[in-house]
């Protein structure tokens, strides 16, 4: 295992509070342990502002060489986003490889993604950083030839780095082509779900705040056991792919549930537009779950992250359902309560709480629902059993007419069998 050094720095203006700075220290750590590294020690600096060529002052440069020695770490981490130039120097200086947030971030997808679409978007984010980061990696081949003139040729340096820029260019666009055409399914997928009226619930949040449990929760209560519940595990982004499944409470209008990528602070942008086909289920969502780890003391912040990774999506005016989950871990005395008609306080590990989400969710999309009495035909014994799977049916009745049914039904639905309503 890898033995890291983390360095943070706080520029005055960057960072709210100390608070929050130390907040972000603390989930380097984490970040750190996600790549399978072991960190080792921190350093941490305020600056007014950043070192052009360093990022650190060169004080600071030699503390952390020194330090990085004596505790015999394999490579530095920075909490900040380094420039191709800082990158370059820092590595020259420290004698050690350097990586960023964002690299650390960008590794931690790599080694998560299962399906070949989430490893051709976190491959695409890796090679769009990668690009302009180049030069420096080739530090032996850097030099240039000793011809003069201008048609002089040009060293193995120049030509190493022009091969590896080229091919990498080459492989980026082969990729986002394959890209494009599994978000063109995907798009495809969506628009189906879409015309089978049913609403679309999706969950948010920052992550590791338990969406994936909430998932798991409401598939294992009201889904067949046989269908394949997704990924939960008590680290950083441990899923990053969607999915999608069809959620049939006995007494309550069904819905599709998504479960999405978590959010984290700083994201970095290339991998928000890499994953942007998938998170456009946030977008085209009827409704949001925003899963809050209630028992984290910095959830508050975590929710202004949320709130602001919505906003970049376009998904800032979706309506909002707040799950606090974890509330058992809270000394709170009672949970699984509701307070208002916008959040509840719940632990969907012990399942507690599941029955008020569920009526929160109904009443959230209730406004997308219409009680409705149908006479239907016998030859439309299709209608009859689709009513049955997809509607809450309050009575039916086998009249010599025909079926008399009671359901509240989808808007949609109760425009598709006009004819037979009553």
């Amino acid at each position: 295992m890898e033995r890291a050094l983390i360095v943070g720095v706080n520029i005055n203006g960057e960072k709210k509070s100390s608070a929050a700075f130390g907040l972000a220290m603390d989930e380097m750590i984490s970040l750190v342990k996600a790549c399978d590294m072991q960190p080792v020690g921190r350093i941490e600096q305020n600056m007014e502002h950043a070192n052009t060529a360093t990022y650190i002052g060169a004080g600071k440069v030699e503390e952390v060489r020194e330090t990085a020695a004596q505790l015999e770490a394999d490579l530095v981490v920075f909490d900040n986003g380094l420039s191709p130039i800082q990158l370059r120097n820092l590595q020259r200086e420290l004698n050690c490889p350097v990586i960023d947030r964002t690299t650390l971030i960008l590794e931690i997808f790599s080694t998560r993604a299962q399906t070949r679409e989430a490893k051709l978007q976190v491959e695409v984010a890796r090679l769009q950083y990668m690009l302009p980061r180049l030069v420096g990696l080739h530090a032996a081949l850097s030099r240039q030839g000793g011809a003069s003139g201008a048609m002089s040729n040009k060293g193995a340096g120049e030509k190493k780095l022009e091969l590896d820029r080229r091919r990498l260019e080459q492989r980026l666009t082969s990729m986002k082509r394959e890209l494009e055409e599994i978000s063109a399914e995907r798009r495809t997928q969506r628009k189906k779900r879409a015309e089978s009226g049913l609403p679309r619930v999706t969950l948010v949040g920052y992550t590791n705040a338990g969406k994936s449990t909430v998932m798991n929760m409401l598939l294992s209560a009201y889904v067949d056991k046989e269908e394949k519940q997704v990924l939960e595990k008590d680290m950083l982004f441990a899923t990053l792919d969607t999915t999608v499944r069809r959620i049939a409470p006995p007494d309550k209008n069904a819905f599709l549930l998504s479960d999405t990528v978590g959010f984290i602070s700083n994201l970095p942008h290339s991998l928000v537009k890499a994953f942007r086909s998938t998170l456009e289920e946030v977008r085209e969502a009827d409704l949001l779950l925003q899963i809050i780890d209630y028992s984290d003391e910095n959830h508050r912040e975590h929710m202004r992250v949320t709130a602001d990774t919505l906003r970049e999506l376009g998904a800032g005016n979706v309506p909002m359902l707040y799950v606090f989950n974890k509330a058992d871990l809270c000394s709170m005395g009672t949970f699984a309560s509701v307070q208002g008609d916008d959040k509840i306080y719940m632990s969907a590990k012990s399942q507690n709480g599941i029955d008020a989400l569920l009526t929160l969710i109904a009443g959230k999309l209730s406004g997308g629902y219409r009680d409705c009495t149908f006479l239907l035909p016998y030859q439309r014994g299709d209608i009859v059993s689709y009513l049955k799977e997809n509607a809450v049916v309050f009575a039916t009745e086998y009249r010599e007419e025909g079926v008399y049914m009671e359901a509240n039904v989808t808007v949609r639905d109760a425009g598709k069998f006009q004819e037979y309503l009553l």
